[in-house]
């Protein structure tokens, strides 16, 4: 049997941690961000979820945007037999509109295992999260932050096309006195079989 010693957490347990990164294209000229505990660590218990939205009595942690619902999502910790750490599931709390983690959709009380880096977009915002491991039990840490350019800007989280661009040289050729470029061009294909 465990003595109570063993089971409470010490002042020197690290905390799992989640690194909230925010971004909204109009954060500069709003107070969006005036309730947030920016630039430091809070620490919040594992058995409570910790739920974001507009309304400061009903959430954790609020945003000052009247187009946010008034509880907009919830982060719920777990632990699993099989692992150590600590790990989250994010639910959506609003019922007008969708939440989106690495362009999953989640309507309304859904909810799904956050990885441990997740883009998170709802309406015209873009949260980054990133679970930072720890050994504590029963509480872990979050911190906020303000990027200021949108996170799936610097994350590789989007799916971008790439259209190939052919290079003719022609501007490099331009360079070359006209009795080499008269032979046409500086390279050839080792695929192309040589007559003699």
């Amino acid at each position: 049997m465990m003595s109570v010693s063993q089971t409470i957490e010490t002042e020197e347990d690290i905390l799992t941690c989640l690194h909230i990164k925010l971004y909204h294209p109009q954060q500069s000229c709003k107070g969006l961000y005036g309730l947030l505990p920016v630039g430091y660590r809070r620490k919040h218990f594992a058995d409570d979820p910790l739920r974001l939205g507009r309304d400061a009595q009903a959430c954790t942690f609020a945003l000052v945007d009247a187009r946010v619902s008034r509880k907009q999502l919830a982060l719920h910790a777990y632990r699993t037999p099989q692992s150590p750490d600590m790990l989250f599931t994010i639910q959506n709390l609003s019922q007008r509109g969708r939440l989106s983690v690495n362009s999953s959709a989640l309507d309304y009380l859904e909810r799904m295992d956050l990885p441990d880096k997740a883009l998170i977009r709802f309406g015209e915002y873009e949260m980054l999260i990133v679970r930072e491991s720890g050994e504590a039990k029963g509480s872990f840490e979050v911190e906020f932050e303000v990027l200021a350019v949108p996170p799936s800007r610097e994350t590789c989280m989007c799916v971008t096309s790439v259209t190939p661009v052919m290079d003719t040289g022609s501007s490099m050729l331009r360079s070359f006195p006209a009795e080499i470029t008269a032979h046409g061009p500086l390279e050839t294909d080792e695929t192309l079989m040589c007559h003699s």
